[in-house]
Order: structure tokens, then C-alpha cells, then sequence
């Protein structure tokens, strides 16, 4: 019989072998989202110009503000401040997907 300690511990080790892959799935699916949406304005990668000048990249969004603090904003619908921005509204899987997104290409 295997003791409960190791059939446990071999448990985390399965699930933490299996974790990359859905996050890189959760990556994708956030880059995904905030291409479709958001890239005819914003740079949404870790590198590269926004097509728009006055509209910050992605990258840089942490230096303003922690990024889990655009989960209420995501999921209630984003709008801002200037009139040619439509607003943007994701589900709760969404908003996951795109909150751990750009906190994977936040500059340092």
C-alpha cells in the first residue's frame, strides 16, 4: 500500500507538471484577445510602437497601476476617457486570461 504522504505529494508534482500548459493556453488566449481588440491602438506585446501615439503599450501599464486592479474594469466594461475608444466587455475566463497575459509582459 502507498503511503497517503506519497500518493499526496506525487499528486502536486502531476499537477504542477501539468500547469504550464494551461497557462501558456491562458497566455495565448489573452495575447488573442487584446489583438482582436485592442492592437488597432495599443502595442498589446512586449515589444513594438502603439499604431495610436497617445495610446500607452501594454507593456507599460504596471508602471501606473498594479494590473489586477483592471479585473472590475474588464469584466464590468472598460471605457475611457476620450471619445474614439468603444468600450470593451470580457467574461470572468476572459479576464483571467488577459490579466495573466499582461503580467507576463510587463517591463521591469
Amino acid at each position: 500500500m502507498i503511503p497517503i504522504r506519497l500518493f499526496f505529494a506525487a499528486a502536486v508534482v502531476c499537477a504542477g507538471a501539468l500547469q504550464p500548459s494551461f497557462a501558456a493556453a491562458d497566455l495565448k488566449q489573452g495575447a488573442a484577445l487584446l489583438t482582436r481588440d485592442c492592437s488597432p491602438c495599443h502595442a498589446v506585446g512586449p515589444t513594438g510602437n502603439s499604431p495610436r501615439a497617445d495610446a500607452p503599450a501594454f507593456r507599460t501599464l504596471g508602471t501606473r497601476y498594479p494590473i489586477e486592479q483592471l479585473e472590475e474594469a474588464l469584466g464590468e466594461g472598460i471605457m475611457s476617457g476620450h471619445p474614439d475608444m468603444p468600450e470593451f466587455k470580457f467574461d470572468a475566463d476572459e479576464v483571467g486570461d488577459i490579466i495573466d497575459y499582461l503580467k507576463s509582459i510587463q517591463k521591469r
